[in-house]
């Protein structure tokens, strides 16, 4: 059995490279290099995508209330924020991070086999609840079929 060792004493150090991760951009603007270069231009380059992602986030949060992908187009205003501001960036780098750390939570058997156990008991619960309701006051509808 190989266990990594190089002989008595030694130890081999594996350093864990994942091929699927990319490294993380740097943070900062994303405008053309011509527009960075003058200061008038990036201010209003700034203040466009300031404008634009604040209607992109007030649709998203309207729809949170309204018929829509609310949360999807939140993050979207915050994806076009992020092309421009630094502090964006940060917050779509934490919001990855999580949504990542909760999806690999989710995908735990010992998680995913307690959620499962869980739902097949509050089914029950509410098939249960929902017969001794029939068995009870029986289906009578709120409107006459047969006149």
């Amino acid at each position: 059995m190989n266990t990594g060792s190089d002989g008595m004493g030694k130890v081999a150090v594996v350093v864990d490279e994942a091929d699927d991760e990319q490294p993380e951009r740097p943070l900062g603007s994303r405008a053309p290099e011509y527009i960075q270069r003058r200061r008038v231009l990036h201010l209003s380059w700034q203040v466009g995508v300031f404008v634009v992602g604040l209607a992109v986030v007030g649709a998203g949060v309207a729809m949170l209330v309204l018929p829509g992908p609310g949360w999807l187009v939140i993050f979207a205003g915050m994806a076009i924020w992020g092309t421009e501001f630094v502090w964006a960036q940060l917050v779509l780098r934490w919001t990855k991070r999580k949504v990542t750390e909760a999806a690999q939570r989710a995908l735990d058997p010992k998680v995913r086999r307690r959620n499962m156990i869980l739902t097949a008991l509050g089914l029950t619960i509410v098939g249960v609840l929902s017969a001794v309701y029939l068995w009870q006051y029986g289906l009578t509808l709120p409107w006459k079929v047969g006149e």
